[in-house]
């Protein structure tokens, strides 16, 4: 579980930092302009090489972000309704699940997001920015633009949870119908509620 609860912090800070910013500034540097020169095409080239960890990282946060909420509520399901002496075996069982879901989803969800990226922001990057603006982003230095490159990095991040979802929902649902049936098939009903229950089992971590 420590893996998990990592992984969910880093995802509670990437939606922070991805939050919802002010409405984007218009864009009058290429009003008019459909042509972007090959200058300015390598320029975005590089910026979205350099985003390539942050992007390959929010698609990891996400999917394993995703699998630790839905190992929690497996969790509070198998103490509430598995019998004590099956719960031990039934977490291993279920962490196995687990991780394989994390081994199957985070790879291709980071595929996807790499993808995608040419597609969401560098396109962006191309329309809002100019090649004097992009250079400086690629220098990292202090400067308007920065501050404006931090505020489309807010919108990409949103524009790149709505198209990984489709991508990493089918698996997390065989999941949690994987774990549905597994939970079914281990409960007993309760015929003698005088004795009390041992300690309960520690659910499904990661690694």
């Amino acid at each position: 579980m420590k893996k998990l609860i990592l992984m969910g912090l880093l995802l509670a800070a990437g939606t922070a930092v991805h939050a919802q910013s002010a409405t984007a500034s218009a864009d009058a540097t290429n009003a008019g302009s459909s042509k972007v020169s090959p200058a300015k095409k390598q320029l975005v080239e590089k910026i979205l090489k350099l985003q390539q960890p942050n992007i390959e990282l929010l698609a990891r946060s996400m999917s394993e972000g995703l699998a630790r909420q839905l190992a929690q509520q497996a969790n509070v399901a198998m103490q509430r309704r598995v019998a004590p002496e099956k719960r031990e075996a039934l977490a291993k069982v279920m962490q196995a699940d687990l991780d394989k879901f994390v081994a199957e989803a985070v790879p291709a969800a980071r595929q996807r997001a790499v993808a995608l990226g040419p597609e969401i922001m560098g396109t962006d990057l191309e329309k809002n920015f100019t090649e004097a603006e992009l250079k400086q982003i690629v220098a990292i230095l202090e400067s308007p633009a920065n501050a404006k490159f931090l505020e489309l990095s807010a919108r990409t991040g949103r524009s790149l949870q709505e198209k990984l979802a489709p991508e990493i929902s089918p698996k997390l649902q065989a999941l949690d119908q994987t774990w549905t049936k597994r939970l079914q098939d281990a409960v007993q009903p309760s015929t003698d509620k005088s004795n009390p229950a041992p300690p309960a089992a520690p659910g499904p971590t990661a690694k």
